[in-house]
């Protein structure tokens, strides 16, 4: 029931009600789904099949899985990219630290007795 390009309904979590498509099996238990859905590995209790299926290769990247999709007319929205910092973060300097000398150290001593 569970193969590489399955449709299948999330059921559980963040992403439910959202479709996807099976993109590799990793064991008995989970697979990894692309789609709607964020690409993550999923545990096959927690999705639903379909009776549709897209022509995907094992381990097919998000812009494949996408196209598939679109096909049978399943939309996805475009995902926004993690937008790089222009500015660096300023570097703060730690404060010297001043050593004292010896004379200075006598009389600290000398003030506490």
């Amino acid at each position: 029931m569970i193969e590489v390009g399955r449709v299948c309904l999330k059921v559980v979590g963040r992403d439910s009600n959202l479709k996807c498509a099976v993109v590799d099996i990793v064991d008995n238990k989970t697979v990894l789904i692309d789609g709607q859905t964020r690409r993550r590995k999923c545990n096959i209790k927690h999705i639903e099949p379909l009776n549709q299926v897209v022509n995907i290769k094992k381990g097919a990247t998000h812009s494949d899985v996408i196209k598939e999709l679109e096909k049978i007319g399943i939309k996805v929205a475009e995902k926004k990219e993690k937008a790089k910092s222009k500015t660096q973060k300023p570097i703060r300097k730690r404060k010297a630290k001043v050593k004292e000398s010896n004379v200075e150290k006598t009389k600290k001593k000398a003030k506490r007795k």
